[in-house]
């Protein structure tokens, strides 16, 4: 029996001996483990998205902002007095009791008592101090000017994982920058799983979106939508598109298209209508591209502008197609001065065949032609110029008068941009600074991109476009006392393989003062109505713009 007694003892205390083992292995050796295995039961990390960095025009006014609300909670569980609590805070909030009463009596942990609360409302609050009541900061994207520049905006929405992300224009180009780094928070829970309330700022650092300070200038962008809006409904137009940019600098002054859309309502509308048709449109330019050849001639040393056309006296043949003028009018002894004035196309493909396809294709790639101006948008296209083995004799002759070539707006602003220039051409710049995280501007340079022509060269093409203003299709229209420089255009739309005379793109692009140009400007309209002529659309709003921007930089005319 004795034995028996001895394995039981035996037993018990080799018992007892797995139990000391076993609580110095969880208590001194898994002790750290089992903390953060504790902690993690009653903490919570979650993700908190920061506020998005504004977006301000060249007078520092922000038109693309993050308006800060607040979500008013409470842990009922915590409330005591809730008929009292229900009371203030409906006098508060102005807010239904009945509904406060309802909040409150659930058996929860959270519950949302009222969301979209400003700093006041949020302050009105704080000063209850009700205990089981708190806050969550929110951001909601705000356009101050509604729709004004929406093209250039863009708009922000969701990613796949539902968080914040920008989308076309600077939004979607600076979307990295401007919504800065997620940060991360800390809820704790108590012993039932139920959060206690607390603040939901970041754990760490400034991770506030950078802001952006544009080149965009609010009153030029302002008169720009509102003469095109009305000019698009008086010509009947499908669309219209103005670009304005400082030739010397590349700074984009005001880009707008129509028709646009809001910011703020995207989604009430067509995708389509989200891209900027200024940058990713492609269209053939017609006559506004005819400056572009004519000063490759003049550089190249090919022609002057008393040189004479040898061809101009009637239509002209090549690869078995008839090419005539735009209005059927011939001039045989025509000076490229006067095929500018004129806008002859005879004139022109005199000038192409001067260049032939080497030169030609040469000096379009100077001038961008073919490639992405390096805007700093999102969206750009650009169509490359057909290598030189796919040119023929027709080709030439076509493209010198701006046909069978696709470019988009912004190549032909920055490319003619820099006749204005003395011929050097600037790369498009749509920002001017950004901010950095020390709250400083870092200010942008402005990029030279290339030479395009001689300055002389420049020069010549500069006084023959102010002749084309003063004695040409649209002089009519021109703002007198001033001289600016400009051309007409009005191409016809290819349509399955042919042209479509009725429907045209009317467009007039020029700069001024000629000899110290302060802008450079782009207007088209797609498919006018009352008149398919660039002369008769395009002409008189560009002027009529011009006009405005004059007397906003106080420059005053001078005479006739």
């Amino acid at each position: 029996m004795i034995w028996r007694y001895r394995l039981a003892l035996a037993l018990v205390l080799l018992a007892f001996a797995g139990i000391i083992l076993r609580l110095f292995y969880w208590q001194v050796v898994k002790a750290q483990d089992l903390s953060i295995l504790g902690q993690a039961q009653y903490e919570k990390a979650f993700v908190v998205s920061p506020q998005r960095g504004e977006i301000r025009t060249s007078d520092n006014f922000p038109i693309a902002t993050d308006k800060i609300s607040y979500l008013l909670f409470a842990n009922p569980k915590l409330i005591k007095e809730k008929e009292n609590v229900s009371i203030l805070l409906s006098s508060a909030l102005g807010i239904e009791k009945s509904s406060v009463s309802a909040q409150l009596s659930m058996d929860k942990f959270w519950v949302p008592i009222k969301k979209g609360l400003d700093s006041g409302e949020k302050e009105k609050v704080e000063m209850l101090k009700i205990p089981g009541l708190g806050f969550d900061k929110t951001y909601t994207r705000l356009y101050p000017e509604a729709s004004m520049a929406a093209h250039l905006l863009g708009f922000v929405g969701k990613d796949d994982l539902g968080k914040n992300k920008g989308y076309f224009g600077l939004e979607g180009y600076y979307d990295r920058l401007l919504r800065g780094k997620d940060g991360t928070g800390v809820e704790l829970s108590d012993a039932l799983g139920g959060p206690i309330l607390q603040g939901t700022d970041p754990s760490t650092g400034d991770l506030r979106g950078r802001s952006l300070v544009l080149n965009i200038d609010r009153t030029i962008q302002f008169i720009v939508e509102k003469k095109l809006k009305a000019s698009i409904e008086r010509f009947g137009a499908a669309g219209g598109m103005v670009g304005v940019m400082d030739p010397k600098t590349g700074k984009i002054l005001a880009i707008s298209a129509f028709p646009s859309f809001s910011p703020l309502d995207y989604g009430k509308f067509e995708e389509k209508e989200y891209k900027n048709p200024f940058i990713s449109n492609l269209y053939e330019p017609g006559s506004t591209l005819k400056p572009l050849i004519m000063s490759a001639a003049f550089d190249a040393n090919l022609v002057t502008p008393q040189t004479r056309c040898n061809m101009c006296g009637g239509p002209v043949s090549i690869g078995g197609y008839e090419i005539k003028t735009w209005n059927d009018k011939y001039r045989k002894d025509l000076n490229m001065a006067e095929t500018i004035q004129y806008s002859d196309n005879t004139g022109m493909i005199f000038v192409g065949k001067k260049l032939g396809i080497d030169r030609m294709t040469d000096y379009l790639d100077k001038f961008g032609i073919g490639k992405n101006t390096g805007i700093d948008l999102q969206g750009e296209v650009s169509q490359p110029v057909p290598d030189k083995e796919f040119w023929y004799e027709v080709d030439v002759a076509t493209r010198a008068f701006g046909q069978g070539i696709s470019i988009t707006p912004i190549e032909l602003l920055d490319a003619f941009s820099s006749i204005a220039n003395k011929g050097i051409r600037m790369e498009p710049q749509v920002v001017a600074s950004v901010e950095t995280e020390d709250g400083k501007l870092l200010k942008i340079n402005p990029k030279i991109l290339g030479r395009t022509i001689s300055a002389q060269s420049a020069k010549v093409m500069t006084e023959i476009l102010v002749n084309a203003v003063n004695k040409g299709e649209a002089s009519w229209a021109r703002v007198k006392g001033y001289r600016i420089a400009g051309k007409t255009g009005t191409a016809s739309i290819p349509i399955k393989g042919h042209y479509d005379p009725n429907k045209t793109i009317a467009s007039f692009i020029g700069f001024a003062p000629a000899d110290d140009p302060k802008f450079a400007m782009l207007v088209i309209f797609d498919k006018p109505t009352t008149s398919i002529y660039g002369s008769e659309t395009a002409a008189p709003v560009f002027f009529d713009i011009a006009k405005n921007i004059l007397a906003y930089y106080g420059i005053a005319p001078s005479g006739e």
